[in-house]
């Protein structure tokens, strides 16, 4: 048992901790000295460690309510239970089931919440609590870091659980309005309209923003522009027709400027220079991190958050991943190198020691603010030694992304000279930016490290050659260039998560505006609100791109405006904060999201539009002649599925290759064939004869598109033949996998 842990309590008596998964009890179980293993828990002299599974408790499904909720319809809509119920999830039942004997054991003095220590932790150790019937004394581990000193510290520093009664009052509400919200107006919306509709107070703004940035682009009509580079003895400077742009909007225009300066000589008529400070940027939160883990790696959100989370729980090298803050706390300081010293064997380890023999220096007000930490500080590394070589690429590529972070926060700021020069000639005006380094600052970081940062911009190029004011110059050469303005841009995973971050900017209401800090969703969600549109097919990524499909679009034109809005989701989630911090009660809210409900509902029901998506590439169903929309697989395999939810038949394309039978042709005439016996030879040497076999030939075969019914049409409950054949062409097919793939479904179809 380690030093320091904890008192100990009386001798008969043992706390029961929860963790959220059994990697972390494993660990929990290693630290505190549990040794004894049985199904679900670890057992020692004073510790019972045991394990959720993520989620073990839900709130209940509609059902639990009414039997009249088994059945969607319109005429049971909204549904507004007084109080929500909740309900072992039928998964992980036995896992709670375990938890429920551990809680009732007499020789349990208190429970220790170890779960994730954030508003979701909180709601999974709290309901699993509230199931399972305990009432005793609750503490809870609050902790940053998965390394043995800080599960030490932690345990030697537990705090009481009622501190955190208002963070899961917060998780509560917003599951609550979640369930209120999303369980009614996805009903009603697809109920209304026959059709596979779900909807959100956060998932649906966000569809918006990329559908309303889809329908831009459309409407955008892009023009040509002009622009006139010319060379001034050993400088290049860019004309500007006027002082607002270096635009010049015709090209008969742009070749009289051009014209007018060819062979003759202008005149430097100043060189501005400005010296300027670009501070270190700020350690990362997850949001940060996602955006340039998407930007430099090509991760997905959900991506970098499921290795984050391997980095924090096995390998113990980095802090708590979902944080929204980009600032440590002072007691961080002492830790400070420790922590870089950490990093040594990385591909960082000569900067790290440079540090650590030279010395560094930071701007400390700007990266320790006690005040911006609420839960937990930003995403740095651990004092835990790296060993790159115990990480995966996609570890390694992240971590150093973390630690890069962590050494130019703790360098000093970046100083730099620009220089504008203004050139005159023939009355035309010609200006030349470049930037001179005068101090790499926390530059230096990722020059000496060969990394990439994500805060390197690019910048005009330094000429060597200085000019003076009065020095007239020859033209050396003056080209034209066409540009087409740009149409917006497609949301990227990173773009994205800086709209949702950043939503306050598309609300109109001032006060609103500069209370909507925390924008749509928060750090721990907005991944995977991301992968749920993309489940839905509400939206597809092309490239980095992501793109609303023609689902989405139709969605969002028949959702009600007031769920659209992000100012709605941002007065929640403004509300959300205060109960978490005790400013508000849950009683008034939840009122408050039932109206909200009940009017949404109202909108759907009064509604007179039809859901009517247009596919580019579809088919006409054949039992109720809707539309179908075009889905690809996993195997590459196209399923078309209807979209009139009464019906819900879905098919899809399978290439078989079909064997073409050769031609019968007539035998050869046989040949008359005489054989000579040889006279034997007593000196012939034996030899020996190998005889080849032919390859038997291949068959000739042509590829055949079948259609395999998948979910036959609800319309039809008479048989329906599983298999016609589509059409015939030769093609280049699936593989003999992919077929073998499909056959195995069929069985299990018929099983």
């Amino acid at each position: 048992m380690p030093d320091g842990i904890i008192t100990k309590v009386e001798e008969s008596l043992k706390q029961l901790v929860l963790a959220e998964k059994p990697s972390v009890g494993r660990e929990l179980a290693r630290v505190l000295g549990c040794t004894q293993r049985s199904e679900g828990f670890i057992e020692g002299s004073e510790y019972i460690i045991t394990w959720a599974l993520g989620h073990l408790i839900e709130l209940a499904e509609p059902a639990a309510y009414s039997d009249s909720y088994r059945r969607w319809s319109l005429k049971d809509l909204p549904m507004l239970p007084p109080e929500l119920k909740l309900e072992v999830i039928d998964q992980t039942k036995e896992q709670f089931r375990i938890i429920k004997s551990l809680v009732e054991r007499a020789d349990i003095a208190s429970l220790i919440i170890a779960t994730d220590a954030g508003r979701e932790g909180e709601l999974v150790a709290r309901w699993i609590i509230e199931e399972s019937g305990y009432r005793g004394p609750i503490k809870r581990l609050w902790i940053s870091s998965q390394t043995e000193e800080a599960i030490q510290t932690g345990f030697a520093n537990l705090k009481e659980g009622s501190l955190y009664d208002n963070l899961y009052r917060a998780a509560f509400s917003r599951a609550a309005a979640d369930w209120y919200v999303g369980m009614n107006v996805t009903r009603a919306l697809t109920c209304h309209y026959d059709a596979r509709l779900s909807a959100g107070r956060v998932q649906t703004p966000i569809l918006a923003l990329m559908v309303d940035r889809e329908d831009e682009i459309e409407a955008f009509n892009g023009r040509f522009y002009w622009t006139l580079k010319a060379r001034f003895g050993p400088i290049s400077a860019t004309l500007w027709p006027t002082e607002e742009t270096s635009r010049i909007e015709t090209e008969e225009l742009a070749n009289e400027y051009r014209a007018r300066i060819v062979g003759k000589t202008g005149t430097v008529s100043e060189v501005y220079r400005d010296e300027k400070t670009m501070p270190s940027p700020l350690a990362y939160d997850l949001t940060a991190l996602q955006r340039d883990a998407n930007t430099l790696l090509d991760f997905s959100a959900k991506e970098t958050l499921d290795i984050l989370q391997g980095l924090y729980e096995r390998h113990k090298v980095v802090t708590y991943p979902r944080t929204d803050s980009r600032y440590i706390t002072s007691d961080i300081l002492p830790t400070l190198n420790r922590r870089i010293e950490s990093l040594t064997n990385t591909v960082l380890g000569p900067v790290a020691r440079q540090y650590l023999t030279g010395g560094y220096g930071f701007d400390e007000g700007r990266f320790v603010q006690d005040a911006k930490v609420t839960d937990h500080h930003a995403i740095i590394p651990t004092e835990i030694w790296v060993n790159p070589a115990s990480l995966s690429k996609k570890e390694n590529d992240l971590f150093n992304l973390i630690a890069l972070r962590f050494l130019e926060v703790l360098s000093s700021s970046y100083r730099y000279e620009s220089i504008l020069t203004t050139i005159e000639s023939e009355n035309l005006v010609f200006k030349s930016r470049s930037t001179r380094p005068l101090d790499l600052g926390w530059r230096r970081v990722a020059l000496h490290s060969g990394l990439k940062s994500a805060e390197f911009v690019d910048e005009e190029e330094y000429h060597t050659e200085e000019v003076a004011a009065g020095q007239n110059l020859p033209v050396l050469d003056a080209a034209l260039r066409r540009f087409t303005t740009p149409a917006p841009l497609r949301y990227t995973e990173a773009t994205l998560l800086s709209a949702m971050e950043n939503a306050g900017r598309l609300v109109d209401d001032p006060l609103l505006k500069k209370q909507m800090g925390g924008g749509l969703g928060t750090p721990a969600t907005r991944a995977d609100i991301i992968e749920k549109l993309l489940q839905n097919a509400y939206i597809e990524r092309d490239g980095k791109e992501l793109v609303p499909t023609p689902k989405g679009r139709e969605l969002i034109r028949l959702v009600p405006p007031s769920l659209k809005s992000a100012a709605l989701t941002g007065e929640w989630e403004l509300r959300l904060s205060n109960i978490a911090e005790g400013i508000e009660e849950v009683g008034p809210f939840l009122s408050d999201i039932k109206e909200s409900a009940r009017l949404l509902v109202e909108e759907v029901k009064q509604s007179g539009e039809v859901f009517a998506p247009y596919f580019s590439e579809s088919k006409t169903c054949p039992h109720c002649s809707s539309v179908m929309m075009k889905v690809t697989d996993p195997i590459g395999q196209a399923h078309f599925i209807c979209q009139r939810l009464s019906c819900s038949y879905e098919e899809k394309e399978i290439k078989k290759r079909v064997f073409i039978e050769p031609e019968k042709k007539d035998p050869p005439a046989p040949r008359k064939v005489v054989v000579v016996k040889a006279a034997a030879n007593p000196e012939a040497v034996k030899k020996r004869v190998v005889v080849k076999k032919k390859a038997p030939e291949e068959l000739p075969y042509r590829w055949e598109t079948t259609i395999e019914v998948v979910r036959p049409s609800k319309l039809h409950r008479r048989a329906v033949p599983q298999q016609h054949v589509f059409k015939e062409r030769e093609s280049s097919g699936s593989s003999f996998a992919d077929l073998i793939r499909a056959s195995e479904e069929r069985k299990k179809r018929r099983r």
